[in-house]
């Protein structure tokens, strides 16, 4: 379990994380979103150890990450896979964390088939890895201690559709067997189809929290009729806000069911009628952060 309780970080002036609190809890996938510069970076940094709280803290397993006896054992943690050593094979940097951690020497060869870097990928020194197999030598590291909670920032980059899939499988496994995973990420869609729960960041301040379903309730329904004109006032005078949604559709801010209903009292035939799902989370996070997006700056 992580637990962030009123966290701050003041760099001069400036609060790039301000009074933050939220938890990730054991089971689940924690979706952490919100972004460039809104703290995402800095309140993960905090909560393993290289960047001191202003105030407030952050504790895994109900200890700060620098109290951990062997915080690997306990933690993985994946923050920048660019970060690896460059002049190292693949093996020599899983073999150095293995013999730091007291653990078996077997647990290299476990780990790197876990994330399907071979024999010969992994004997290649850093310097020649992509950025996908920088990614999987990262993941391999966070897991090699057989860790309970794992906080990882942006894991899906640099990987491809099938590595994506790869990558959702092994967290959402991880997850099911009582693990905590907090995954940040700037693709929306794969935090929709793994998180459990959502915390949104923005300008350093939680925006929204809660459960993925509790805040996608929130995102409305699409609705296309053979008459939209008609359709939308119809809604309006019901109360109900629709805005275009592409591809000559509304989103309204009700339930398919009320919309349903709106349409049929005013006689107007429907083409569509759905939860906003599928573009639910990119529309949410838009909204939310539209006056927090800082473009460009450091998070």
């Amino acid at each position: 379990m992580i637990e962030i309780s009123s966290l701050t970080r003041s760099y001069g002036g400036l609060r790039a994380v301000d009074d933050v609190t939220f938890d990730a809890q054991p089971g689940r996938v924690t979706g952490f979103l919100g972004p460039n510069g809104a703290g995402k970076s800095t309140t993960m940094r905090v909560m393993v150890g290289l960047t001191p709280p202003s105030s407030g803290s952050a504790t895994v397993l109900g200890r700060r990450y620098a109290d951990l006896p062997n915080p690997g054992r306990e933690v993985g943690v994946l923050l920048d896979a660019s970060a690896q050593h460059a002049g190292r094979t693949g093996r020599e940097t899983l073999r150095l964390v293995q013999r730091t951690m007291g653990l078996p020497a077997a647990r290299v060869d476990e780990m790197l088939d876990l994330v399907g870097l071979t024999p010969t990928e992994s004997a290649r020194r850093v310097r020649n890895y992509s950025l996908g197999m920088r990614q999987r030598l990262g993941l391999a590291t966070a897991l090699l201690g057989d860790p309970e909670v794992l906080i990882l920032d942006e894991p899906a980059n640099g990987l491809d559709p099938a590595g994506i899939r790869w990558m959702r499988d092994l967290l959402r496994g991880f997850a099911d067997k009582g693990g905590t995973v907090l995954l940040s990420s700037h693709l929306l869609h794969e935090i929709e189809v793994i998180a459990d729960d959502l915390v949104v960041i923005g300008r350093g301040r939680i925006v929204a929290q809660g459960t993925k379903a509790e805040l996608l309730a929130s995102a409305g329904t699409v609705v296309r009729a053979t008459a939209m004109t008609d359709l939308r006032t119809a809604l309006t005078a019901s109360g109900i806000e629709a805005v275009p949604s592409g591809d000559d559709a509304f989103r309204a801010d009700a339930d398919p069911e009320l919309v349903g209903k709106v349409a049929h009292a005013a006689g107007i035939p429907l083409l569509e009628l759905r939860t906003a799902d599928g573009a639910g989370l990119e529309d949410m996070f838009l909204e939310l952060t539209a006056d927090t997006s800082r473009e460009g700056a450091a998070a």
